[in-house]
């Protein structure tokens, strides 16, 4: 329940589960029971969504402006700058709804060309409720990875994988969402067990290859701390890591 209270204190998490209740809606209206095999579709999609937001969009070059950089700090090097704080688990609004958005018009789009007459419930069942799902998913192993709970099995597994990605080579293992590491191996950015043991922890790891007291990291930590409760001891330790 911890987590599920954490969770769905985030407009994020809950405009996705709107809209996956949304997309359940529009398919049970349709009046076409079949497109409900389509949810199926929407879960690797989502997982090679996750993938290629986390590896080609999250973690870009530090931009040189101030205000491009805070962006993306906010996005997702805070949360590698500060892997514990709970406030920065979650994938921001200004990302996740935007994303939302071009998913379901590309897969409209794409249906619509092929001249499917069931383009909008069936973008529904894809995106909706398929990737609305295996997003939500993907916000549960994601925060239960950073989090000092009980764990399953299929947990444990993930955890130890991010935990890789955040403490030992931040350029590997980008997948989440548990099965989401067949698309690492696929795509060469997966640590095999025996390169672990000899594979040196990057230099500056938390801070993504940046010096920590970068004048770029110090600016975006005094902006968000309010926000996200940073101390300052906290933001003067994070400049000496």
């Amino acid at each position: 329940m911890e987590r599920l209270r954490l969770m769905f204190r985030h407009t994020s998490i809950i405009g996705i589960a709107l809209a996956v209740l949304a997309g359940a809606l529009i398919v049970v209206l349709s009046g076409k029971p079949w497109l409900w095999a389509l949810v199926l579709v929407g879960i690797p999609l989502q997982m090679l969504n996750e993938y290629n937001l986390h590896r080609f969009i999250f973690h870009l070059p530090p931009p040189k402006r101030q205000w491009q950089f805070d962006i993306l700090y906010r996005a997702h090097y805070g949360h590698h700058d500060f892997p514990t704080n709970r406030a920065l688990f979650f994938a921001p609004d200004f990302i996740v709804f935007p994303v939302l958005v071009f998913n379901f018009t590309l897969i409209w789009g794409v249906l619509t060309l092929f001249g499917a007459s069931w383009a909008v419930p069936g973008t529904a069942a894809i995106v909706m409720i398929g990737g609305g799902l295996t997003f939500l998913a993907y916000e549960w192993f994601h925060s239960t990875a950073h989090m000092p709970v009980a764990k399953t099995a299929v947990e444990r597994h993930v955890t130890t994988l991010h935990n890789q990605h955040h403490f030992r080579d931040f350029s590997r293992w980008f997948h989440v969402t548990a099965g989401g590491e067949i698309i690492d191996r696929a795509m060469g950015t997966a640590i095999d067990r025996d390169a672990l043991k000899s594979q040196q922890r990057i230099e500056f790891i938390r801070t993504l290859g940046m010096r920590p007291d970068d004048p770029r990291l110090v600016a975006a930590r005094h902006r968000f701390a309010g926000r996200y409760g940073l101390a300052a001891d906290e933001i003067e330790r994070a400049a000496r890591a």
